[in-house]
């Protein structure tokens, strides 16, 4: 009998008696010391991947100043494709891309003054949005070494691996409540693809941003092609750049 009560008592102390108070805290200690080294190696991940982009950027931003190109712009409003419009780009004193329209002038409004009138309002009123775009545009492409800085310092950046790239996520990373993903291939130093969600004045008014990236043979990367998406105004806005030389002549 008592041989039982004893057997029984042994397996209580094993089961159902709780962990030492100075056994609990130091298995706490131990999945804390787990998380903050995952956590480290996952921020230092990201801190090296980051410098890697941003120097990348800085680079080839300097070797951008060096060219001129051709801009393509093509609209199209809810389904109607206007003519495109091409300018001759170039970067200015002050790093700003200067842009000077090329090709014909766009053929006046034809019929009386009071349809005229309408389709001068019109066209003020679109090249007034357009010129709001091409703001938000600059806001993003190319990418802001300054900026992804601030988004890094203020905890709103994320890495995830995708083979031989990476991608980052920074979220307001320009607006509040923005989201930007960036694909940098590793190898090659180079970002491949921006995917946007940011807006135009309300966060109502969405707007996407794809953006293409490639390289000319000199190894200098470029925004190929950039698609911007106002749903609310059924808008798209196509920008395409092409034919780069360089100021001496040449690639």
């Amino acid at each position: 009998m008592n041989h039982s009560l004893s057997t029984n008592y042994e397996k209580q102390s094993i089961i159902g008696t709780p962990v030492p108070l100075g056994r609990r805290l130091a298995i706490i200690a131990s999945m804390v010391l787990v998380a903050t080294l995952a956590a480290s190696a996952q921020n230092m991940e990201l801190l090296q991947k980051l410098a890697a982009v941003k120097q990348a950027v800085g680079e080839n931003k300097q070797r951008l100043r060096q060219y001129q190109w051709i801009e393509t712009t093509q609209l199209t409003l809810k389904g109607d494709a206007k003519a495109p419009t091409q300018k001759l780009c170039v970067y200015g004193p002050d790093g700003q891309v200067q842009k000077t329209p090329i090709g014909p002038p766009p053929q006046p409004p034809s019929g009386g003054r009071l349809k005229q009138r309408v389709i001068e309002k019109k066209k003020g009123e679109m090249q007034e949005y357009m010129d709001e775009v091409k703001g938000l545009l600059s806001l993003y492409v190319p990418p802001d070494a300054q900026a992804m800085e601030r988004a890094y310092q203020a905890g709103k950046v994320s890495i995830n691996p995708a083979g031989g790239s990476v991608n980052l996520v920074f979220m307001g990373y320009a607006l509040p409540g923005d989201r930007m993903t960036l694909a940098f291939d590793l190898a090659a130093k180079k970002i491949t693809s921006l995917n946007i969600n940011t807006y135009m004045g309300q966060t109502k008014d969405a707007v996407t941003l794809q953006v293409q990236m490639a390289s000319l043979p000199d190894g200098t990367n470029y925004a190929q092609q950039t698609v911007l998406n106002a749903s609310a105004k059924q808008l798209v806005v196509t920008t395409t750049n092409a034919n780069y030389q360089k100021m001496g002549g040449g690639y």
